[in-house]
């Protein structure tokens, strides 16, 4: 979504004046405004406008003092949010937002960098990262619509327009991508917003909230089981949640996405969607069929409305799943995920050394590069030299942070766990692709094109044999992939060795990585054991 052009006007309207929180600067550069001193003077200029701002300055960058538009390139643009960041970190304060516009017919940059008073923000150990699963029209989007706004929905599915962001899928009323959405806790209780479409809204919850929810939510539709695929086996999650609409039931897509989550062994809630539109019978017949798709699953369903939140917090894990009836209309039962999602610990290990696999890429003006993920595991921050890749050759590039962004808050560092976008220095957006990975610049990373997995088949019309090729969906890869199984071949709920070896490009893969594989009908799930370096 491009920037709105108003806020630009509004800032060059205020215009600078003295004792005000508004700054006009052409550009920023090291070696003029960091040297001699000139950074603890500029610093304190700085501070002044945020004081003057009760709190908030606005930079406007790219333009002249008398505030006419001059623009600048993306380089010098670069460096001069670079400038401005150690300046507002001298004077106690962070860059919060950065929106740019082009201007000119020689690709000129012009910027407003909003700057708060106080340190940037640290994500938190409190952060849980929930992905949605079930059929189409089974009302995932809607229910996460109506979890991070408390607005009960209209019975359209009006608030799944908070996730929907393209306007093919709010007309079809069917989502084609991964979307995301936030809500948190503090001593009060949920931290929600009013619009998840505006930037400040999510902004505003990393910043409030102790305790952040992070959801990613899912495809329903058969055609981009893919995409789905991608969402839950793609991303850090801590917790799957699998709805169940009460109108329609269990389907051959709800069991395709528990067997996923299961395979993955995720821990997982069930929540039964649509109980306003249902007799009470129907509802309690719907549970009856979830607990016996649980329990074929060699899973224990837990029905929170008996046994309580409680319970459900202390017994869940990847054998024991709670189930929840809810209607996003009449809003039965989201109080129950609030106090779920509230209590659920954290899972997983935040230990060793910074890896992400790049899930999306885009370009920002004056910015570059972006690529978005869930950290797997360690830290980062802005400033941290990396490695990305591999290239198609097996070559990793060195780049380095230049910002991090968490729902669109700047935040100074990013653990394990967190979904953000890390603007990077030295490679083009072009050149970023989809299941490369992020690691430390003294790592030592081996580019794999493949490895021996042990493979358990759970769907096929025939047999697996040599060659057959389906598409491996390994962290945020998803590449087609040849499979020889060791004994020559493998049937339907068999168990065996093989060797995967991807088609096109070679990828960062280590032991013990779980991975879904499908094709057509045809599906399983495997974990590599041993890798083949390029």
């Amino acid at each position: 979504m491009s920037p709105d052009r108003a806020v630009l006007e509004r800032a060059l309207e205020r215009g600078e004046e003295e004792g005000g929180s508004v700054e006009f600067k052409e550009r920023l550069a090291r070696e003029v405004h960091l040297a001699d001193g000139r950074l603890e003077s500029l610093a304190a200029q700085l501070r002044h406008r945020v004081l003057s701002g009760d709190g908030e300055a606005t930079y406007v960058v790219g333009v002249t003092d008398d505030g006419g538009l001059a623009g600048i390139s993306t380089e010098q643009f670069s460096e001069s949010m670079d400038v401005l960041s150690l300046l507002a970190e001298e004077a106690g304060a962070h860059i919060d937002e950065v929106q740019t516009w082009g201007v000119g017919d020689d690709d000129g940059i012009v910027g407003v960098a909003t700057i708060r008073e106080g340190a940037m923000l640290e994500a938190d150990d409190e952060h849980i990262v929930v992905g949605t699963a079930g059929h189409v029209d089974h009302g995932k989007s809607t229910l996460v619509g109506s979890l991070v706004t408390g607005q009960p929905d209209d019975g359209q599915g009006g608030t799944r327009g908070f996730l929907d962001v393209q306007p093919h899928e709010i007309e079809r009323g069917l989502s084609a991508d991964l979307s995301y959405a936030v809500y948190g806790f503090d001593d009060d209780g949920p931290v929600r917003m009013d619009n998840p479409h505006r930037k400040t809204d999510r902004a505003e919850i990393v910043g409030e909230a102790d305790r952040l929810v992070s959801f990613v939510d899912t495809v329903g539709h058969e055609p981009w089981l893919r995409t789905t695929i991608r969402g839950l086996v793609g991303q850090k999650l801590d917790y799957g949640l699998l709805v169940v609409a009460a109108d329609d039931g269990p389907t051959k897509t709800t069991r395709e996405h528990l067997g996923i989550l299961l395979a993955t062994e995720l821990p997982t809630v069930v929540a039964v969607t649509k109980t306003d539109v249902v007799s009470e019978e129907r509802v309690l017949e719907v549970e009856r069929e979830v607990e016996r798709l649980l329990r074929g699953a060699e899973r224990t369903p837990l029905p929170v409305a008996r046994h309580g939140v409680e319970a459900a917090v202390e017994e869940m894990d990847e054998q024991v799943v709670p189930v929840v009836t809810t209607s996003a209309v009449t809003m039965e039962g989201l109080d129950t995920l609030d106090e779920l999602f509230e209590r659920l610990p954290k899972t997983g290990d935040a230990a060793g050394e910074f890896s992400m696999y790049v899930d999306r890429t885009y370009k920002i003006a004056g910015v570059g590069a972006v690529a978005s993920g869930t950290v797997r595991s360690g830290r980062v921050e802005a400033g941290d030299e990396l490695l990305i890749g591999p290239m198609n050759d097996g070559s990793f590039r060195e780049v380095e942070v230049r910002s991090i962004e968490m729902h669109y808050h700047r935040v100074d560092e990013a653990k394990a766990g967190r979904i953000v976008g890390i603007a990077l220095k030295g490679i083009r957006e072009a050149d970023v692709e989809r299941g490369m990975v992020l690691l430390p610049r003294d790592a030592d990373p081996t580019a794999v094109r493949e490895f021996e997995a042990e493979l358990m088949v759970l769907n096929h019309p025939t047999r697996i044999t040599d060659g057959y090729e389906p598409v491996v969906h390994l962290e945020t890869v998803s590449e087609a992939a040849a499979i020889y199984p060791e004994d020559g071949h493998l049937l339907p709920g068999d168990r065996g060795t093989a060797r995967v070896r991807f088609k096109f490009r070679p990828y960062v893969v280590e032991e013990g990585q779980r991975f879904v594989f499908r094709e057509g009908q045809s599906k399983g799930v495997g974990t590599v054991t041993d890798v083949t370096p390029l």
